[in-house]
């Protein structure tokens, strides 16, 4: 809550030495939050009278539809909301200040010491409540046309006066451009991280794009893919398999990546996973550890979906990770002996009708006895191939 003494202060403040430190140190900030954070500070050092700030950015993720980074006076810390798709629905939404402003592409401005009424939205009672006296929301143009909102709250007797008012605009003129490069980056990042994973989308982002780039790593190795897939798709309406499908592909992933390990590809109806080992230390057994318990917690989430059924082989070993393709298209990905014998592994799953196998390599790096269930030939392998499961 604002602890101000409400207490009119003047206007006389200069927005000059604020633009020139956005130009100067403000774009080069790490990131957005920081930004508002320092922003905020500075105007409420130079005498504006500023209670609260809020940047409000749209933005391309698929669970994300767009994010907020709130500075407050006496708060410890920025605060960053997500905002989930579906906004455009939401009561919270419908009618306030931000969809005004998203829908009219203008300025909103609203007296908050003054008596609000059942038509004004929850957002400006709930800030009248905690203090606020002014509201003043924008919209910040970017080149491509997107509009970001940037509003400030003032909870100071008399709020903003005009003089204020024109600052405000000023900064946000001159804001536009640096949110925008944020928002470009959080974008990269986000359908990287989208396409690729979290790992290897930032390693992409820093600059491993050069088609050769490869390092070797060793990493337990994990594929999977739904048994019968050809048969399911084939039985079940095209909306029922895709939902199926999706909820396999949710299933592997939470698992996944609780366990400290990233999806490369989802191939078809089938998943490539990778858990890397540093070399350090026990980091190969926590490796082929974490593999383990994520193909255990995914084929115990099947529970609820008796049509669901899908097996995983693993294995461990060296694998060459990053960049191969042609000349115009690129594929960040892993490649060796170690990710053919995990796919070897998989496709036993269904012929032994066993969930789960893995090689003795992969059972030796992670502590597990396991149970021998075939001695396979396979292609490329010389001799006799152990194959266990738990």
């Amino acid at each position: 809550m604002s602890d101000a003494t409400h207490v009119p202060r003047p206007s006389d403040w200069q927005s000059g030495p604020i633009i020139k430190w956005l130009l100067d140190e403000g774009r080069l900030l790490a990131d957005v939050d920081d930004t508002i954070s320092q922003l905020g500070q500075k105007l409420q050092a130079s005498g504006a009278p500023l209670w609260r700030l809020r940047l409000s950015m749209r933005t391309l993720h698929p669970l994300i539809a767009a994010f907020s980074s709130v500075w407050e006076r006496d708060a410890e810390r920025t605060e960053r909301i997500e905002t989930p798709h579906g906004l455009e629905g939401r009561a919270g939404y419908i009618g306030s200040p931000l969809e005004i402003i998203n829908r009219t592409g203008t300025a909103f401005r609203k007296r908050l010491a003054g008596e609000l009424t059942s038509s004004d939205h929850d957002v400006l009672h709930n800030l009248k409540a905690r203090g606020g006296t002014d509201y003043f929301g924008l919209p910040v143009r970017y080149s491509n046309g997107t509009v970001a909102n940037l509003v400030f709250t003032s909870d100071t007797a008399g709020g903003f006066t005009e003089t204020d008012i024109e600052k405000f605009t000023d900064i946000a003129s001159v804001l536009a451009p640096i949110a925008e490069v944020f928002s470009t980056k959080r974008i990269a990042l986000a359908v990287a991280e989208a396409y690729l994973g979290p790992r290897t989308g930032r390693r992409v982002l820093d600059g491993q794009i050069t088609r050769g780039h490869i390092d070797s790593i060793n990493a337990a190795i994990m594929v999977s893919d739904i048994r019968d897939w050809t048969g399911l798709s084939s039985r079940m309406p095209v909306g029922d398999a895709l939902t199926l499908a999706n909820e396999y592909f949710e299933i592997t992933a939470r698992a996944v990546e609780a366990n400290s390990g990233e999806i490369l590809k989802l191939i078809g109806d089938g998943v490539l996973a990778i858990f890397p080992s540093d070399g350090k230390n026990d980091s190969s057994r926590t490796a082929c550890r974490n593999a383990l318990t994520a193909a255990r917690q995914a084929l115990q989430s099947t529970d609820r979906s008796p049509d669901l059924r899908f097996g995983i082989g693993l294995h461990f070993g060296e694998v060459l990770y990053g960049n191969i393709g042609s000349t115009t298209r690129i594929d960040f990905t892993v490649l060796g002996q170690a990710v053919n014998i995990a796919a070897r592994i998989e496709g036993f799953c269904s012929q032994l009708e066993e969930p789960l196998l893995f090689s003795r390599e992969f059972a030796g790096q992670a502590g597990e006895t396991g149970r021998v269930v075939a001695n396979e030939t396979l292609k490329g392998y010389d001799g006799q191939f152990e194959i266990l499961t738990c």
